[in-house]
């Protein structure tokens, strides 16, 4: 069944508070990136689980294994349940980052940000590319090779890495927005729905909710449009 995380994209723990607050019980998973982590640090991880929500740490980490490999051990120390890295790390520090990690934290490679056009895939890669797909689905099974638990993909690619992998890997699925919503600053976006049924397993949803007028009632759109969903869940 798939689960809703939102993502708490403000700059304060007091923003970010009022958001829980609003949202009450009808969410308890959330998202705390590098905004917020930054300004506010652990306290705010801290914070949440005191609340007993389930946090998924967006820190992106891409540093050599040794240094990647702490940094998992230390949010494995604030009990998150979730926290990402860069697949294009290598295989070395993904591998040191799971050892890390043990059986208390689900690691999510990032593939592909859902921020990246074809263009620009190809920029970085230095190489063209067939398919963003492709891309995707190599870099989640290298993932698993390397002992991840899911990774972070847009709801495009979801299909073809449960395909490719199976029920191995989560996919963690952003740029999610309600029909009809700007997509911003994303390039590859989908609707609550489509990620559904692609077999998503989270979905992180941000503006949609987070920046509505009326946030609570945002979510309850977002569950009307994914049957079959669930706020409440563990990772």
């Amino acid at each position: 069944m798939a689960q809703v995380i939102i993502a708490l994209d403000v700059p304060t723990l007091d923003e970010a508070l009022g958001l829980v607050d609003s949202l009450g019980d009808g969410a308890d998973f959330y998202k705390v990136g590098l905004e917020l982590f930054t300004l506010e640090g652990p306290s705010v991880v801290r914070t949440l689980k005191r609340r007993h929500k389930h946090v998924f740490l967006d820190l992106k980490l891409h540093d050599i294994p040794n240094t990647v490999a702490r940094a998992v051990s230390r949010a494995r120390e604030l009990d998150v349940d979730l926290l990402t890295l860069h697949t294009t790390g290598g295989r070395s520090m993904m591998e040191a980052a799971a050892k890390a990690a043990g059986d208390r934290l689900t690691l999510l490679g990032v593939t592909v940000l859902t921020s990246m056009t074809h263009s620009d895939v190809e920029n970085s890669w230095g190489r063209g590319i067939d398919s963003i797909e492709e891309e995707v689905v190599r870099l989640a099974q290298l993932a698993q090779k390397s002992g991840l638990g899911g990774v972070v993909a847009s709801v495009s690619e979801a299909a073809c890495i449960k395909e490719a992998v199976g029920s191995a890997l989560v996919v963690v699925t952003p740029g999610i927005r309600l029909t009809g919503d700007d997509p911003h600053d994303q390039a590859r976006v989908s609707t609550p729905a489509e990620a559904v049924a692609a077999g998503a397993d989270y979905l992180v949803i941000g503006r949609s909710v987070t920046q509505a007028s009326d946030p609570a009632d945002a979510l309850r759109r977002i569950f009307e449009e994914m049957p079959g969903a669930s706020a409440v869940g563990t990772a």
